[in-house]
């Protein structure tokens, strides 16, 4: 997987610079957006992997943004980094955002550091997957080739220990 892109969307600039405090260590490139407009911007020319949205700013809500983010790049992971303890807060993120993961401020940096790494494990795999499921796609496309031109080619005879019997 190449360097992963980490989308932050605040309308605090102390936030989002603790966020990046946060995420220092790790081989990720960090782009903030002040804004959901800005957001929506930066991803409209950033193949971004995970986003963390604020919910309470200016313009367009956290949970009507991910909605977009949802609707627009579904591949991307959403995530919710709020002050707002509201319950409809989150339930508005989670059925219309699709979030995966809800943090509230002051967040605990070690959970949210896990919660992206885990969120970008996860993407790895579903990479890997796809990837994965295309090769046995061209294998069995190459096989039934070979067994139209060549019939009987993919027939195998297994002896008792489940050894292959070749003639």
């Amino acid at each position: 997987m190449s360097q992963p892109k980490i989308l932050l969307v605040d309308d605090s600039r102390s936030i989002l610079n603790a966020l990046r405090r946060t995420f220092a260590l790790e081989n990720w490139d960090i782009i903030c957006a002040a804004s959901a407009t800005e957001a929506l911007a930066a991803l409209a020319h950033a193949e971004v992997d995970v986003v963390i949205s604020d919910e309470n700013m200016p313009g367009m809500c956290g949970s009507e943004f991910l909605k977009q983010v949802r609707e627009l790049y579904p591949n991307v992971v959403r995530m919710m980094l709020t002050g707002a303890t509201d319950i409809d807060v989150a339930k508005r993120a989670i059925n219309q955002g699709e979030i995966s993961r809800f943090f509230t401020k002051p967040w605990e940096d070690y959970e949210l550091l896990v919660g992206v790494q885990q969120a970008l494990r996860v993407k790895e795999l579903e990479s890997e997957n796809e990837h994965l499921k295309a090769s046995v796609k061209r294998q069995d496309h190459l096989l039934a080739e070979l067994e139209s031109e060549y019939p009987g080619i993919a027939d195998k005879r297994l002896a008792a220990d489940g050894s292959i019997i070749i003639d």
